[in-house]
């Protein structure tokens, strides 16, 4: 059934005295799960493997008390108290034949150790390099501070084999890892044996990696995962790399390579492209004899292959896409090329990271939900009843319940005004840079448009009246939302005062067509990328943008997706005058007035337009004119009617489509009242 083609995605490559069954390397990534959700952590892994990956790795692992990174929920191999959930994380790995890799972390340098309240350890005195600049510093390590670094290491090897690991893999990459603290100059200015020259610099990695083959044996593979450039001032270079490479080329087993921050090793679709990290890469290979793994927001099986027939890499290395479709590669080895879920590099997944809290997909809905709630991303319990179901509007909550609850196998008509699917999705992956947002409608329009069970009506308006005449018994109401005129949002809840005669514009109202022209004043009180995307749009098409935000940064929220710096980079390179901790105030006939969000301060900007990006409002009038008229319900033979997605409450797209895919698993199931509709796991007291 495979396109033989891609026949070199599946052979057997040997890491070390272990062999991954195909090239398909899940790297490490965060879950926003880690000691708190074990088991739901477990779970997902175990859907990867049974999707057909070679090799599946936990996230980062603390390997000692003295260095962890609260507030961010990973793994830990502290004690004996953590065998238990990192032992069940590999059984899951290995249910369906994939190597368990776990990654090893000592964050030295950025570990500030704020549940344990240990003092931090780095290569030398330095201020902990965290995303919040916690007022913490590291002190330097002595000599026998390495001593210690090096039997916890050892610890660390003896209980992640004795857990059922097969890959020991040291963690050196993206700013994170105490190696590359070691190995950076902007990190490392000891005067040492460990400090000063390359050789010097890389010792504890020599050290390290030795004392892993010692511990482990001839039992599991030992890998490293390292940095392929630290932008910046002194920071670890590419050609440092590969000099390093040179001198210890075979002292590993696997060479696994990221970016050097995980800002640009993550970087989103709308600022990185697929294989991003090539050029960086190419030519290692040649380096060492041992295979390598890169990442790449891999979701073609075309680039793929071309990146093992070029001797780029060994193994295609992922998360984001492993995270959007864990089945990919069993997609590619059934010829289903039209079925894979592709990545969207939106960064949603990360997100859960950041807030310390579990992770979502915009893809995959059932991510982190594989356990909790029983949800698979590949299958859904079947049809209790015959039950015929009319879903209103196709936008990205629409389009999810009716795939989901087609493969149910019930029946749904699924409705759209207009003749083009996709609602805000289909509108948003016009503008500048979101356009791999489209396989979010592409995705669900080519598996429903194979479903008998489900029928696809465009132009096709329907109000309260047309629903009781259509003989549905159950009605999913996915009508979308609108963007406000009036200015409510975070910073005023009370509409602003807009003078008539000024002209007003909305994200609608862009992306329907309707451009301001001259001097825009952008007001930004919604902080997630919408503002900033007009922002780009508009200086393209000629406009002078000024741009208003109470944030004290351009937005702001996207610091969780990892791009808010890329973000206001762009929008200072573009010439957009930037006005942080200001909100509109007051919007004249031919200026804004602007108060500083501290003092209140007021200051005034001429201009001949103003675009608002605050909040949304729910398009629930079928809603509401349905649930008004309850009591018509019996005889039109309805039973259900529900407000889903944005029609209910308006949140990003990872939110919609979640909605409509709860909506698809929870149809039809018995009444739990107010009973918690997941599972979690509650640590136990110890006297």
């Amino acid at each position: 059934m495979r396109d033989p083609r891609y026949d070199v995605l599946f052979d057997p490559v040997k890491i070390g005295p272990v062999t991954a069954k195909n090239r398909f390397y899940q790297v490490p990534h965060c879950n926003g799960g880690g000691y708190r959700d074990p088991s739901a952590a477990a779970e997902m892994r175990r859907v990867k493997s049974e999707g057909g990956w070679g090799v599946i790795f936990t996230e980062q692992v603390e390997i000692h008390h003295s260095s962890e990174i609260t507030p961010f929920i990973e793994l830990r191999i502290w004690d004996e108290d953590d065998m238990p959930g990192l032992t069940k994380m590999a059984d899951a790995i290995h249910s369906n034949g994939a190597l368990a890799g776990i990654e090893l972390a000592y964050s030295g340098t950025n570990g500030p150790n704020l549940y344990t309240r240990e003092v931090p350890m780095g290569p030398m005195h330095s201020p902990i390099l965290t995303f919040t600049s916690d007022p913490v510093q590291a002190r330097a390590m002595d000599k026998e501070d390495i001593r210690n670094l090096r039997h916890w290491h050892k610890l660390a090897y003896r209980r992640a084999k004795r857990a059922g690991y097969d890959i020991m893999c040291l963690y050196g990459a993206h700013g994170f890892g105490i190696l590359q603290h070691f190995l950076s100059r902007r990190t490392n200015q000891r005067s040492d044996e460990y400090g000063g020259s390359l050789e010097n610099r890389a010792r504890l990695l020599k050290e390290l990696l030795s004392d892993a083959r010692d511990e482990v044996g001839q039992s599991c593979a030992v890998a490293v995962r390292l940095s392929l450039e630290e932008l910046g001032e002194q920071g670890f270079s590419n050609a440092e790399l590969r000099d390093l490479i040179g001198l210890h080329a075979e002292l590993p087993d696997i060479w696994d390579f990221a970016h050097g921050t995980w800002e640009a090793c993550s970087g989103t679709s709308r600022f990185k492209p697929e294989a991003a990290q090539e050029d960086l890469i190419r030519g290692i290979k040649q380096l060492t004899s041992k295979p390598v793994v890169g990442v790449g927001r891999f979701t073609s099986p075309d680039l793929m292959v071309r990146q093992i027939k070029q001797g780029i890499l060994d193994f295609i290395g992922a998360a984001r896409p492993s995270i959007a479709d864990p089945f990919l590669p069993n997609k590619i080895n059934e010829g289903r090329i039209e079925d894979i879920r592709e990545c969207i590099g939106c960064n949603i997944c990360v997100t859960g990271d950041m807030t310390q809290s579990l992770s979502r997909c915009t893809q995959n809905s059932s991510f982190m939900e594989e356990w909790r709630k029983g949800w698979h991303p590949e299958r859904m319990k079947p049809a209790t009843s015959s039950r015929k179901i009319l879903v209103v509007g196709a936008g990205p909550t629409g389009l999810s319940a009716a795939h989901r609850l087609g493969l149910r196998g019930y029946e749904v008509a699924l409705s759209e005004t207009s003749t083009e699917l996709g609602g805000r999705v289909a509108r948003e992956c016009r503008l500048p840079g979101l356009s791999a947002w489209g396989r979010v409608r592409n995705y669900r329009q080519g598996q429903i448009e194979k479903m008998a069970n489900v029928a696809i009506y465009r132009e096709s308006k329907i109000g309260a009246d047309d629903v009781f005449d259509l003989g549905f018994s159950d009605v999913a109401v996915a009508t979308g939302s609108t963007w406000r005129r009036d200015g409510v949002a975070r910073y005023h809840t009370l509409p602003i005062s807009i003078d008539a005669g000024m002209p007003m514009f909305t994200p609608d109202d862009v992306m329907d067509g309707k451009l301001p022209a001259g001097h825009v004043v952008i007001y930004d009180d919604d902080h997630y990328y919408m503002g900033s995307v007009l922002a780009e749009l508009l200086i393209s098409k000629g406009c002078r943008v000024s741009f208003v935000t109470p944030s004290t940064k351009i937005a702001e929220w996207s610091v969780n997706t990892l791009e808010q710096g890329q973000i206001q980079k762009r929008l200072l390179e573009l010439g957009a005058e930037i006005k942080t901790s200001h909100a509109v105030a007051e919007v004249g006939a031919g200026s804004v007035t602007i108060a500083c969000a501290y003092t209140g301060r007021l200051n005034e900007i001429s201009c001949d337009g103003v675009l608002l990006v605050t909040a949304r409002l729910p398009n629930d009038v079928l809603y509401t004119d349905l649930m008004a008229q309850k009591a018509r319900w019996a005889d039109s033979g309805i039973e259900s009617v529900k407000a889903i997605g944005d029609a209910q409450a308006p949140a990003a797209i990872a939110w919609a489509t979640y909605a409509g895919h709860r909506y698809a698993e929870e149809f039809d199931a018995t009444d739990i009242g107010d009973a918690l509709p997941f599972k979690r796991e509650v640590a136990g007291l110890r006297d």
